[in-house]
């Protein structure tokens, strides 16, 4: 929480003046007893004062008038301070998030950050806010009523110290067999939420796999296991009211019983015993108070850890001292030496001592069987992760030597799942070129094969809705192939992008690409060897090793993997 507590830099005033507004609500509130023993002795006793009884009925209505500012005021600044901490914190967890490295990414998963993203940030939020404005409050209006009490009365007031103790000792026990508890709540609910977010998204596999009822029984399973976990901290929580209630009721009884003795005896006055209980009121409901927030504080407290974890994700990747900038344009030479790659200490390798080397400007297709390790490979050009061991040259110069934006920025990477984003088209478009021209997008949507998409939608100012929902699997991947074209990249690397598309549209898009004219040097991964037949050279993998490198012929005739898919895939066709 210490590292999330600079989010409220902005906030130094705000977070001052809550607390000290609610201090002065609490100042108002001890002072009410007061009032009303002097009605009880001074108005109504001594045969009546009526003169008496209005002056301390509009003294009320003050202290009632300037409380309620005082506690507005302080609502405000905590609210203020609150909200606009949580608009810092979630705005730099966005920023980190969205600079982590891939490996990151993988090990924290989609639904995590999401979670610390909403729920975590919101249960931080709502921490802050109750912790600025109840802090100091309650604790000011405990130790406020006893020494009213010690002011009234010495006698009554040790009745204040023992209870007060006593109620500690209560609140103390039933927190610390709650907040252990409560945390294993927090930890179910993320585990409930992430299988929720699963299930909704495989909904489809899982009604094609008929699966509805198991996948119903494990959510079942863990909702109850949830509710099971919130009862027990329920009932548990549930016997703070009751035996602070009974605790406060028997001293009441106890001080009004001594109380009354004392009148009798003249020590005390009336008006001096209903102060007294007054007090004692005011105990208990700040006590009660005091319980929910340490519950608060905690639930805040395991939120902020988890988000500081986020935090601490390795985010980026290492730079050198002086990095240098690629040069934009025509296309660039790629290399590989000795690659190795695994995508975590510990883990078998998802690519093994690979090596090849392509000149600028030229195509280089990649095959293999399913987990072979085609996108692994074409991940580390624009260093989305870092080798293992080897290296991968970019122009004859290591890729950790390059400056990360400028290599990214001169290279265009069209990914297995089409993304596209809510708006229009021609915003989807600009991400590869935000200065692009009206004649720039209309050339890579002629070379992506996409002119029937852009005209069935309108122009170039058709609706795009998130995830790109209104447009079919093939009219996603032109798009973003045209996305990837308008940045003119140096390198291109089409990562089975052309895997919903039908053989005559995948013919027409390589070919409108190989007549590109800036000659981008061009990578295609894809399961299809009519994809990568008339490639420069091909390089087989075959579980995260170089199976053959070479053209279409020579690797028909040296690879005995590549003729397979070779061979299976013309039955197919001809079939």
């Amino acid at each position: 929480m210490k590292n999330l507590l600079k989010y409220l830099r902005k906030y130094r005033i705000e977070s001052v003046l809550a607390p000290l507004f609610k201090m002065l609500e609490a100042a108002f509130e001890l002072t009410v007893p007061l009032v009303v023993a002097s009605m009880i002795d001074n108005g109504i006793g001594n045969g009546g004062n009526g003169g008496h009884i209005v002056r301390c009925f509009v003294i009320m209505i003050i202290l009632g008038i300037v409380g309620l500012v005082a506690s507005c005021t302080a609502q405000f600044f905590a609210a203020k301070a609150a909200t606009g901490f949580s608009k810092e914190l979630r705005s730099d967890l966005m920023r980190h998030i969205l600079g982590l490295n891939f490996r990151s990414i993988d090990n924290a998963g989609t639904s995590t950050l999401i979670t610390r993203m909403t729920a975590d940030v919101n249960t931080v939020q709502n921490g802050v806010n109750m912790f600025l404005r109840l802090f100091l409050r309650s604790p000011f209006i405990v130790a406020g009523a006893m020494v009213m009490a010690f002011f009234i009365d010495v006698k009554s007031a040790l009745i204040f110290v023992a209870v007060i103790a006593v109620l500690s000792v209560t609140v103390a026990l039933i927190m610390s067999s709650n907040i252990p508890l409560l945390k294993k709540v927090q930890s179910k609910l993320d585990e409930v939420l992430n299988l929720t977010r699963e299930t909704l998204q495989g909904v489809r596999v899982i009604r094609a796999f008929a699966y509805e009822e198991r996948q119903y029984d494990e959510f079942k399973k863990s909702n109850d296991e949830l509710s099971g976990m919130q009862q027990r901290a329920g009932r548990i929580s549930g016997l703070l009211n009751p035996l602070t209630y009974v605790i406060i009721n028997l001293a009441i009884a106890f001080l009004i019983m001594t109380g009354s003795d004392r009148v009798y005896n003249g020590i005390l006055t009336t008006g001096q015993v209903v102060a007294l209980y007054n007090y004692m009121s005011q105990i208990l409901l700040e006590l009660i108070k005091f319980a929910g927030l340490i519950i608060t504080i905690n639930k805040a407290l395991a939120s902020a850890n988890r988000i500081s974890e986020v935090f601490g994700y390795e985010a980026g990747m290492e730079m050198p001292d002086d990095p240098i900038t690629v040069e934009a344009g025509s296309g660039a030479g790629i290399e590989f030496k000795n690659v190795s790659m695994a995508y975590y200490e510990g883990a078998d390798e998802a690519l093994s001592n690979i090596s090849f080397k392509m000149e600028p400007g030229q195509t280089l297709g990649i095959i293999g069987g399913t987990g072979s390790g085609k996108t692994t490979l074409v991940n580390l050009i624009p260093r989305f992760y870092d080798v293992t061991s080897g290296e991968v040259l970019i122009n004859g110069r290591n890729v950790k030597e390059y400056d990360v934006d400028s290599l990214r920025k001169n290279t265009a990477i069209v990914m297995q799942k089409a993304a596209l984003f809510a708006g229009t088209i021609r915003e989807n478009l600009l991400w590869g070129n935000e200065k692009a021209s009206e004649e720039d997008l209309m050339s890579a949507v002629e070379a992506a094969v996409a002119t029937d998409v852009i005209n069935a939608k309108g122009g170039l100012d058709g609706a795009v809705e998130a995830g790109g929902k209104n447009l079919s699997g093939g009219q996603r991947q032109r798009l973003t192939i045209a996305r990837a074209l308008v940045r003119r990249p140096g390198i291109l690397i089409l990562d089975d992008a052309s895997s919903a598309l039908d053989y005559v549209t995948d013919l027409k898009l390589r070919t409108n690409i190989k007549e590109l004219s800036y000659k981008p040097t061009v990578v295609i991964v894809s399961q299809r060897t009519a994809s990568v037949q008339h490639a420069d050279r091909i390089l087989v993998l075959d579980d995260g090793e170089a199976a053959g490198f070479g053209t279409h012929e020579e690797l028909l005739e040296s690879c005995e993997v590549y003729k397979e898919i070779y061979d299976s895939q013309l039955k197919k066709e001809v079939g």
